[in-house]
């Protein structure tokens, strides 16, 4: 099959991203593959909304600020093209580099695929949110996996259905992509040549940081929670 074989629905979640959006959706409209662009407005106080119309996207506003992972869910309620693509808002016109995750699922050559960014020539942390999250899931599969928190996914629509995407919000990439290696989905690793904003290290980037770790080690502590259940019922089983 070839990227004009299949539906495509790009679903953008977005919160306070009047800055980037215009630029992302309009990267994202040059791929003539794609058939439609959802922004989810997560609550935003600034006119992202507006302005993901007016550069010729559909939008659903959620009246108040539920979190990535719960944008990311109604954008995959709202549509039931063959394939999804989720794409982060501030990327901006480097999504044009989304066709490279398109690719390989519309072939067939993969259920899903991951971008993964080339190494940033200016780290705004230390490292601790990657490190934490190839740990947790180096522990719970037994697997590496270098883009466990990239934003930019490519999914054939039945491997989404089913998935939990009840995370919160910055652990939805950690907990989908141990979902999906542990489910056995062809789960493919993607260079791109993609940019998106830096988190720097002062006070709000330190903030965002802290948050991502929060929500990631809440999901490993869950699943980890999950398994000792899991192992002690089949014990008491036998």
């Amino acid at each position: 099959m070839s990227l004009y074989d299949l539906s495509i629905t790009a679903v953008i979640p977005a919160f306070n991203e009047s800055e980037t959006i215009a630029s992302t959706i309009t990267a994202l409209r040059d791929l003539e593959c794609i058939d439609r662009i959802l922004v989810v407005d997560d609550g935003s106080s600034d006119n992202t909304a507006d302005i993901s119309r007016k550069s010729g996207a559909e939008v659903i506003r959620l009246g108040k600020n539920k979190g990535k992972a719960h944008a990311m869910k109604t954008g995959y309620e709202s549509t039931n093209t063959q394939v999804i693509l989720f794409i982060d808002a501030d990327v901006g016109r480097s999504a044009k580099e989304a066709i490279k995750l398109l690719e390989p699922v519309c072939r067939g050559d993969s259920d899903a695929t991951v971008a993964r960014f080339a190494s940033a020539k200016n780290k705004g942390g230390f490292g601790l949110v990657k490190r934490l999250s190839a740990w947790g899931l180096n522990i719970m599969t037994g697997k590496t996996f270098s883009s466990v928190l990239s934003g930019q996914r490519c999914f054939k629509r039945q491997v989404l259905d089913g998935l939990s995407f009840d995370y919160s919000s910055f652990g939805i990439e950690f907990g989908m992509t141990l979902d999906l290696l542990r489910k056995g989905v062809s789960l493919t690793e993607v260079d791109v040549d993609m940019r998106h904003r830096a988190t720097g290290r002062d006070l709000k980037g330190f903030l965002h940081r802290g948050k991502q770790f929060a929500d990631i080690f809440k999901v490993i502590l869950i699943k980890l929670r999950e398994d000792k259940i899991a192992c002690l019922d089949k014990l008491f089983r036998r």
